[in-house]
């Protein structure tokens, strides 16, 4: 082996491996040669051959450095590691944004306003439940579009759903929960973090009206996390007769309910209800984030939560950090006051349902047999396949048309006689990509059923 494959090899698999990151720069061949004791003709060799692979880019006057198509994947507790093939192009699987749509000129303006405008309390330690200012904007908002019956002082600001749902198992835990009810299907990525966080995830089936209240009073839970306005990944609401079913549920067992209210930005006329929250303060814990409205890197997520929980989650979220960014809650209630918060979700809820109406479109004409839950809300489609279409088959089918999506048991935590389904997202991926996808889907169905 030549010393330029030898050092090809080992800067791939530093590459591969993430020591060096997309958008390193790497020492110059004259460098490098000098640095390892070669002939500078080595390192140019080996630097091609890394080039001509895609792992590494060369611009005359800025240097060599890794190439942003080397990234690698990274898993998470909350979205469990699934590698794609390399050749996979089109990735419709859940839990996708569209950061496209980030109103960055809109957040620009609000950070340089704060920025220009703060003084030693603002550039100082935030309090660990947020800044006052941003929970005032933050509980009128709330109140304003969902309904939340909420006071500033009993709203906390989190570094995104995951620290809230963390915070909340630990609480639940010191006052004698050991199980958490989940609606089935659900997310098993947050089933693991709730596995993780001491309590055990039991699965509450769900039907066309939403989570089966009557299972959940079998199940001997006294708290349950549930998405009422759409449920994950189905997509349908919970009824008004179940709505209320779920709040006498909650008071006869001297219990919770945990609102993921993570999409009910986008959710469309026929599912426009006000927040569980609004019926029952005292027994709804209320979370949202910015992560599906604005971005996930900016980490600002929200808990309002019953009077007698404040004080507990207030104590342990002190001994955890020191809170999220004071800018960044400034930056976001800036967002909220000038309206333009309001401007970008009536921009983005009319690009989601346009891309719903796609699917539904699409559906309608190219996989016959295939039913669609839900109503109009949602970020992701489930789609019911007939009986005879093998859904692990589809997955594989939808692989081979070079389309990333999951069938319905990824996201099951019983196994039982559900009918096969696909859970498409199409949250990430814009307009012609989209129907790119949907067409792979097609392709792939008529692959299995023949």
């Amino acid at each position: 082996m030549t010393l330029a494959v030898q050092l090809r090899d080992a800067l791939r698999r530093q590459i591969e491996e993430g020591a060096l990151l997309p958008g390193t720069r790497v020492p110059s061949s004259r460098q490098l040669a000098v640095d390892l004791g070669v002939s500078r003709s080595v390192v140019v060799e080996a630097y091609e051959q890394l080039g001509a692979e895609g792992y590494l880019v060369s611009q005359r006057g800025s240097g060599t450095s890794v190439a942003a198509t080397a990234r690698t994947e990274v898993g998470s507790a909350l979205t469990p590691e699934d590698r794609a093939p390399a050749r996979a192009l089109r990735d419709l699987r859940t839990g996708g944004s569209d950061v496209s749509a980030f109103p960055r000129q809109e957040w620009i303006r609000c950070v340089s306003s704060v920025v220009s405008a703060a003084g030693q309390r603002e550039l100082g330690y935030a309090p660990p439940s947020g800044l006052p200012v941003a929970r005032h904007t933050l509980a009128g908002y709330l109140g304003r579009v969902r309904g939340v019956r909420t006071r500033p002082e009993h709203l906390m600001i989190t570094s995104g759903f995951a620290q809230g749902l963390a915070l909340l198992c630990r609480v639940l835990r010191d006052r004698g929960h050991d199980t958490l009810g989940v609606e089935d299907p659900g997310h098993p990525g947050e089933w693991k973090f709730i596995a993780d966080a001491g309590l055990r995830p039991v699965g509450i089936p769900v039907d066309r009206r939403g989570i089966r209240v009557d299972e959940l009073a079998r199940s001997g839970v006294r708290a349950v996390l549930t998405t009422p306005t759409s449920q994950f990944p189905t997509g349908v609401a919970l009824d008004p007769e179940r709505r209320a079913e779920l709040v006498d549920w909650a008071r006869s067992v001297d219990g919770y309910i945990v609102e993921d209210d993570f999409d009910a930005a986008f959710a469309g006329p026929s599912q426009r209800m006000p927040a569980l929250q609004s019926l029952a303060p005292d027994r709804v814990i209320y979370a949202g984030s910015a992560s599906k409205v604005l971005a996930p890197a900016l980490r600002l997520g929200w808990l309002a939560t019953p009077t007698e929980l404040t004080a507990p989650i207030e104590r342990l979220r002190a001994g955890w950090d020191l809170g999220c960014s004071g800018l960044e809650q400034l930056a976001f209630a800036r967002l909220v006051d000038t309206g333009a918060f309001d401007r970008h979700l009536r921009r983005l809820r009319a690009e989601f349902q346009k891309r719903r109406q796609t699917v539904r479109q699409h559906i309608s004409r190219h996989l016959p047999g295939v039913t669609l839950l839900g109503g109009d809300s949602g970020l992701q489609a489930y789609l019911v396949l007939p009986r005879r279409c093998a859904e692990e088959e589809m997955v594989q089918a939808a692989r081979r048309r070079s389309v990333l999506v999951r069938g319905g048991r990824f996201y099951a935590l019983r196994n039982d006689d559900r009918p096969p389904a696909l859970v498409v997202g199409y949250a990430g991926v814009r307009g012609a990509e989209l129907g790119r996808g949907l067409a792979g889907i097609a392709a792939a169905y008529r692959d299995v059923i023949g």
